[in-house]
């Protein structure tokens, strides 16, 4: 039955992102707001969707394990395999405003998570955790992203958008059932691969790093690979880039406002990480083709992903 749900929930993803993309490109063409624009709210926000339902059940469970490391594992899958992926399907071409705004606000988040985490490190504190206050904090910072979402909208900038028409009523239909789909897709996704893990024995922490987080980002990486297949690249990167900064502000902080999450020394490591991959892909949009993310740079965020599952597969 776990096998069932996996793959009846991952064709549930693809059609939903298909859905997804066509939807809010029709919407975005006809409200002349740019794709980008969309790609940070509304596809990010319904691909955020499985991380945002397993954090709000494992704060209530008071599972701080499964919440943090879905987060953190979700935000490295984002670039390293996912953008990774989508960069070897299809090169690609990213905004100055994405460059220079909103990939160093996704860095900022991680910076801003790792001072909050960290009590017993930078504050000499018996234990850290992210505590309701870091929470408020943490959804401060998000209510700032969104009204700075809505100043690009007002700009009108990149208002470049090929997409496929559709009526309104029928766009919003196509936008509303793929974000179902992509929700119960991944739900499905997440439930079938878990179960499977638990019938081998794998740690919980182990889980929540690697299949739940790469399960839980299904949404974005098919999303990303059909924004990027129909050469939609504004939707493509900022679905992740948007997605991360959602994971960090809005998940997680909403999910310690829930209940406090205790935090280990040991995630340190993956936020290390976050802030590398970070780093690498606003590096990379200098390097070779200016401000745009090609497919060797592609193909070395995936081998990188590689080694970090390995690292985690030797430690756990």
């Amino acid at each position: 039955m776990s096998f069932i749900l996996f793959f009846i929930g991952l064709v549930i993803l693809i059609k939903g992102a298909d859905l997804l993309v066509d939807g809010a490109s029709s919407i975005a063409k006809k409200l002349k707001i740019s794709s980008l624009v969309i790609g940070l709210t509304v596809v990010a926000f319904g691909t955020s969707a499985p991380e945002l339902i397993v954090n709000i059940i494992a704060s209530f469970q008071g599972n701080a394990d499964i919440a943090i490391g879905n987060v953190l594992g979700s935000n490295i899958s984002n670039i390293l395999l996912i953008l990774g992926i989508t960069a070897i399907i299809f090169p690609l071409a990213v905004t100055k405003g994405t460059v220079w705004k909103e990939i160093p606000l996704s860095l900022l988040a991680v910076f801003v998570l790792f001072f909050l985490a960290n009590d017993a490190l930078i504050d000499k504190a018996a234990f850290s955790a992210i505590s309701r206050i870091d929470g408020f904090i943490l959804l401060s910072f998000f209510l700032i992203f969104i009204i700075y979402t809505i100043g690009i909208a007002r700009t009108g900038e990149n208002n470049d958008v090929s997409a496929k028409k559709l009526s309104q009523r029928k766009a919003i239909l196509f936008v509303i059932v793929g974000l179902a789909g992509l929700t119960l897709g991944g739900k499905w996704v997440v439930d079938g691969a878990v179960a499977i893990a638990t019938i081998f024995g794998v740690s919980q922490s182990l889980i929540a790093l690697t299949i739940v987080a790469v399960g839980t980002s299904l949404p974005e990486l098919v999303t990303s690979a059909v924004a990027a297949y129909k050469k939609q690249a504004d939707i493509a990167v900022g679905n992740i880039v948007g997605s991360n900064i959602f994971n960090v502000f809005w998940i997680l902080g909403l999910s310690s406002v829930i209940k406090p999450l205790p935090f280990k020394v040991a995630n340190d490591m993956d936020i290390f990480v976050n802030i590398l991959a970070s780093a690498l892909l606003f590096i990379f949009l200098f390097i070779g083709k200016k401000r745009v993310l090609e497919r060797w740079q592609g193909i070395l965020f995936v081998l990188l992903y590689a080694a970090y599952l390995t690292y985690l597969i030797i430690q756990g």
